[in-house]
């Protein structure tokens, strides 16, 4: 059972917000331009690990 809340709510925003940070801002960032780069791109890197997180979390333990 994955967790919608965490996947939608929390990975795919953060997915957008790098991308866009990554691609649209740092273009018009002259002097800050690899930091803005490097911020956005952390960002959708760390939503696409919440991401796959909500897809596997479950709220009861696995039993073996």
């Amino acid at each position: 059972m994955a967790s919608k809340a965490i996947t939608v709510g929390v990975g795919i925003p953060m997915i957008i917000v790098g991308a866009l940070m990554a691609w649209l801002w740092a273009p018009f960032q002259s002097d800050m331009q690899n930091t803005v780069e490097f911020v956005g791109s952390l960002i959708g890197i760390l939503g696409v690990v919440f991401f796959i997180s909500g897809l596997f979390y479950t709220k009861e333990p696995v039993m073996h």
